[in-house]
């Protein structure tokens, strides 16, 4: 187990810098989630940290020794890291013992190494078959054993779940997870896959134009975003811009508590969907029903208040909503509140 920290990393390809200062902690023995949307530098972090790029500033270390940066740069083959690109890569005329036991030395591939980590990632029993006769989400369960056969310091996994259908991508990335914990790896995760990197990961950080904006538990970047722009980038948010007088925030969905001290003033509030909830029938805020989008377990229902503001609320039983309807809407908890972004302001208009 290795613990991984970028320190003001920066990499730039000509005129275009693509990290521009990265600072991260990758802790050793947990998975880190990188997250964020294209162009973000998600790549480019990982193959930095690989040994692919070389940094144009600041360093990486792993294990408290420096592998890049202060003009050293360890060879990728020296740094004892995996890893697992987006489409396993087997070698379609070896075995899947073959492929999984190819960078091990032959005394390694001697002992029982090789079934050890296909059982990790359960393939138990299937060292003998061509990569021809596995399924994609097997042949990608054959490229985290290969890359977890060497025992490295740190396994880098690039979209590895992404070319894959939804039902096995879900099953695959726990898989990998606890494949991962058995073996003691640290991961680092690249991904632009929201729910992927809030279920998988033991910490998710939000990139944004070549910089870390959050670095957390899953639980704390969802309930505890560090601005309005990651909680609409994780997961669905209900922004709205509103007043703070004495502790509550005055909004469209009318007055909320507000979580922790604010001061008074025009801010932006962020409510969860989950937090809207409906009954039939009018009384206090009412909306109409725009849409629902189904999605078996829940839907999300999108509604316009008598103001003409819009909002997204999530139900479990999306067929008894009635669209074109009116319905009542009330918030369950507390808004949590963003100061006012004065180059970006939300109009506030909540006269009484």
């Amino acid at each position: 187990m290795s613990e991984v920290v970028l320190d003001g990393v920066v990499k730039r390809y000509g005129r275009v810098t693509a990290l521009a200062g990265a600072d991260l902690s990758v802790p050793s023995g947990q998975l880190t989630a990188v997250l964020g949307p294209s162009g973000c530098g998600k790549t480019t972090l990982l193959r930095c940290l690989a040994g692919f790029e070389r940094l144009d500033g600041g360093e990486i270390r792993i294990d408290g020794a420096v592998v890049a940066g202060g003009g050293r740069h360890l060879p990728a083959h020296r740094r004892r890291i995996a890893v697992v690109p987006q489409e396993g890569a087997l070698f379609p005329h070896l075995r899947v013992a073959e492929n999984v036991g190819y960078g091990l030395d032959r005394a390694t591939r001697r002992t029982d190494r090789v079934e050890e980590v296909l059982a990790l990632v359960g393939l138990a029993g299937y060292g003998d078959r061509m990569p021809h006769q596995l399924s994609g989400g097997q042949q990608q369960r054959v490229a985290v054993a290969r890359a977890l056969a060497p025992r490295p310091s740190v396994v880098l996994l690039d979209e590895p779940f992404s070319a894959l259908d939804a039902g096995l991508r879900a099953g695959l990335r726990h898989d990998v997870r606890e494949a991962l914990r058995a073996d003691g790896a640290t991961g680092v995760l690249v991904t632009h896959d929201q729910g992927e990197a809030l279920s998988v990961a033991d910490k998710v950080v939000v990139l944004r134009d070549g910089r870390v904006v959050q670095a957390a538990a899953p639980t704390t970047v969802y309930r505890e975003p560090a601005d309005p722009w990651v909680a609409g980038f994780v997961g669905d948010a209900v922004l709205l811009p509103a007043i703070v007088e004495s502790g509550t925030a005055r909004t469209a969905l009318g007055v909320l508590p507000v979580a922790g001290a604010v001061a008074d003033g025009p801010v932006t509030v962020l409510l969860r969907p989950e937090q809207i909830r409906l009954a039939a029938g009018a009384g206090g805020v009412t909306g109409t029903v725009l849409r629902h989008d189904f999605h078996g377990h829940d839907a999300l229902v999108g509604l316009r208040l008598g103001d003409g503001t819009a909002i997204t609320a999530r139900v479990l039983d999306g067929a008894a909503v009635p669209m074109d309807g009116e319905v009542g809407v009330r918030v369950d908890g507390a808004a949590r509140v963003f100061p006012v972004d004065t180059d970006r302001r939300v109009p506030v208009d909540l006269a009484a």
